[in-house]
């Protein structure tokens, strides 16, 4: 006698996502997957011209941790994000798991891509603050302008608008980049 095994399909675009090869670059973002191609030269320099500084500062005064993308970030079933950067402080720290974070970081910072902005902008923004990211931060790698939103009763106020640096009231720490 012969045994079968079946092997069910993904029931949810979670499950798919899951089954992704690694290294596939794909976002869950209400509920709807999202994969994008490989960004552009000005989107990773910009990327290590934060990522260093901020890195540097956070493990300097022991502030907790960075992560850049592609690390997950599980707000819920239907929001899986990959930040460029985010931030997890200290106390916040037991959120990691094996497969990445499992709540909202503290600061996530955003670099738009031809791709991906509209989403950063709109949907990805309005699951930050709905799942209480206390700072998110979009920059624009090609004109260097950034919007800095800081949650405050629940919402994000009117951004703070700066160009080539970051003010980061979480992290009680300014640069230019």
């Amino acid at each position: 006698m012969t045994s079968t095994t079946i092997v069910q399909p993904p029931q949810t675009i979670k499950e798919v996502w899951e089954q992704l090869p690694e290294g596939t670059r794909a976002q869950v973002i209400e509920n709807q997957l999202i994969m994008s191609p490989r960004p552009l030269d000005r989107h990773q320099e910009t990327l290590i011209n934060i990522v260093l500084p901020i890195g540097n500062y956070v493990k300097k005064n022991s502030l907790g941790k960075i992560r850049t993308g592609p690390a997950g970030v599980y707000l819920d079933e239907e929001n899986i994000f990959e930040p460029d950067i985010m931030f997890i402080s200290s106390k916040n720290i037991h959120k990691f798991r094996k497969d990445g974070l499992h709540g909202a970081p503290d600061l996530v910072i955003e670099i738009l891509s031809p791709s991906t902005a509209k989403y950063d902008k709109n949907q990805k923004k309005s699951a930050y603050e709905r799942y209480g990211v206390r700072e998110y931060c979009i920059v624009d790698p090609e004109t260097k302008e950034v919007q800095g939103f800081f949650l405050k009763d629940d919402r994000y106020e009117s951004p703070l608008e700066l160009v080539g640096r970051i003010d980061s009231r979480v992290l009680d720490y300014e640069f230019e980049f």
